[in-house]
């Protein structure tokens, strides 16, 4: 069995090296892709009269620094010139709506620029009532909530970012 090993083990490490990048390519992570390297490695030492302990010795040690190494640079290097537009719920602070619902208690419906409607209160430190089609200014989400302040209010330092 050591002897089949000895002789066929450069099969396994590119079979293992294979395996790695296919799943490198669903993940797009840079993980696998340097566990790829660590085995490649162990396929390199295995055509030297390696045995089979310090290959796999080779692979780990190679894997690792590649990991903590190479993948951390390149991971920053490839998010670099991502969009830095802002999207989802970290895009709705600042934005301006329309009151839909007199606010009661604070409380009340908006119709953000985006089109869409949100239940709304009032930002702490503010009261007074908000009737339907006055224009208002989102300062946070919470939860499915936009808390909101007149828009001809003066600024609270605080309020709108």
């Amino acid at each position: 069995m050591s002897e089949l090993l000895v002789e066929w083990g450069w099969v396994l490490w590119l079979a293992l090296v294979l395996v790695f990048v296919i799943i490198e390519v669903f993940t797009l992570d840079f993980t696998f892709l340097m566990l790829a390297g660590g085995s490649l490695g162990g396929l390199v030492a295995g055509f030297f009269p390696a045995p089979i302990w310090a290959q796999v010795v080779i692979a780990g040690v190679l894997a690792l620094l590649l990991l903590f190494v190479v993948r951390p640079p390149l991971l920053r290097a490839f998010r670099k010139g991502g969009d830095p537009t802002l999207s989802n719920v970290a895009a709705l602070p600042g934005l301006t709506g329309t009151v839909v619902k007199d606010f009661a208690d604070a409380r009340g419906q908006v119709k953000l620029a985006n089109g869409e409607t949100w239940t709304s209160r009032l930002a702490d430190g503010l009261d007074g009532e908000l009737v339907e089609g006055e224009r208002v200014v989102v300062t946070a989400i919470e939860g499915a909530t936009a808390v909101v302040v007149p828009a001809s209010a003066p600024q609270k330092e605080g309020l709108v970012p």
